[in-house]
Order: structure tokens, then C-alpha cells, then sequence
């Protein structure tokens, strides 16, 4: 990594490690420069503005995300609807669960879906062909009806949009998202399948289903 890297990265994990504590909005460019041991106007070199440093730190985790998504597209020993639903289920739980664990980051989404939709709608086209690829491998093999992959996929993330960033769109625990979830899964899946219907959709088990 050269220097101009390593500084960018530096940059990032300051901005990060402050706005994990006090908050994207009271967090400053002087005092991101500060942490780096640098001089405010240093920093304009580097980034913009801190709307920019927020966009760097998303497609850092993003791509991190989709890299692990793509692990699981890859799998040779699962069937498509198998890597369908743990690609989606995983992304759902790794968000819960950075969220969960920092709250004040969830600042960021909704700064950057607020002042940058076209670099969210950048991360859904992205993730729209991992999905793609999935459901033409699943019609390729027979496990799903044939159809067009591509107009599947922007339906599915239509579909599971609250999934993706959940405490951005909802208030609901874990649990509960994950019974939604496995509903919604169910159910488009069982419109995918070759031959009808595959997936078992119905009540929530009765000590998840006490907790909506």
C-alpha cells in the first residue's frame, strides 16, 4: 500500500472510531484531522467533504459484504435456492448486527440514502447481480422455472429491501425480522420453483409469534 493509501485509511478508521462514539452530525472534519495528526486543510486533500468520507466508509463495508456474499454464490454443494436465501439472510443478520453493536452508524445510512441515492442505488445494482446470477444458475439446473434473472432479481430486492439495512426501515428485533423474512423468502421461492410450490410457508413458531 503506498502512502497516499495508507493516510486514506488512516483517515477512514479515525472517522470511523469517532463517529462510532459521538455521532455522524458532531463529528467534524477538524477533529477527524486532529485524530490523524493532521491539519484540517490536510484532510480537504484526501476528501471533499465529510459526506465523501461517509460514502468511503460505506463502500468499505460494502465490499467486504459483497465478498462474502459472493462466497456464498459460489458454492459448488448448495442448490440456488439454498445460496438465494443465506445470501440474503446473511446480509440482513451482519447489518442487525453492526448496527446493534453501533448504533450511531446507522447515522451514516441514513445520511447517505438521504444526500447520496445515487451511490445507494450503485450498492443495489451491485448486489442485483450477485442475485441475478444466482437465479439463472437455479434455472440452469432445473430447481427454478425458467424466467428472466435479471427483471427476478430487481424483484426480489424489491421484495427484501427492509432486510438489507433493517433498523433503517424498521424497529423490530431480530427475531421477529427473521420470522418476516423466512415468510417472504417462502413465498418467492415458491414462485420460482420448477414444478410449484417447495417451501413451507405458514405460522411462526408459537414463541416468536407471542413476541410481534
Amino acid at each position: 500500500m503506498d502512502e497516499k493509501a495508507a493516510t486514506r485509511d488512516r483517515i477512514l478508521q479515525a472517522a470511523m472510531n469517532r463517529i462510532k462514539h459521538y455521532g455522524y452530525g458532531k463529528t467534524t472534519m477538524a477533529e477527524i484531522a486532529a485524530d490523524c495528526d493532521m491539519s484540517p486543510g490536510n484532510i480537504y486533500r484526501f476528501f471533499e467533504a465529510k459526506i465523501d468520507i461517509a460514502e468511503a466508509m460505506a463502500r468499505k463495508h460494502y465490499a467486504e459484504e459483497q465478498g462474502g456474499l459472493a462466497q456464498v454464490a459460489r458454492r459448488k454443494d448448495w442448490p440456488a435456492d439454498r445460496k438465494l436465501k443465506e445470501m440474503l439472510a446473511r446480509r440482513m443478520r451482519d447489518n442487525f448486527q453492526m448496527f446493534e453493536e453501533n448504533a450511531k452508524i446507522l447515522e451514516v445510512a441514513e445520511v447517505l440514502a438521504r444526500e447520496r441515492p445515487m451511490f445507494m442505488n450503485e450498492l443495489i445494482a451491485l448486489e442485483r447481480v450477485s442475485i441475478s446470477a444466482v437465479v439463472e444458475e437455479g434455472v440452469k439446473s432445473g430447481v427454478f422455472a425458467p424466467c428472466d434473472p435479471e427483471y427476478v432479481a430487481e424483484m426480489i430486492q424489491s421484495a427484501t429491501i427492509k432486510f438489507g439495512l433493517p433498523q433503517l426501515f424498521s424497529k423490530l428485533t431480530l427475531p421477529k425480522l427473521e420470522r418476516e423474512f423466512e415468510g417472504v423468502m417462502g413465498l418467492i421461492l415458491n414462485g420460482l420453483y420448477a414444478g410449484g410450490p417447495r417451501a413451507k410457508v405458514g405460522a411462526a413458531p408459537a414463541s416468536v409469534a407471542a413476541d410481534t
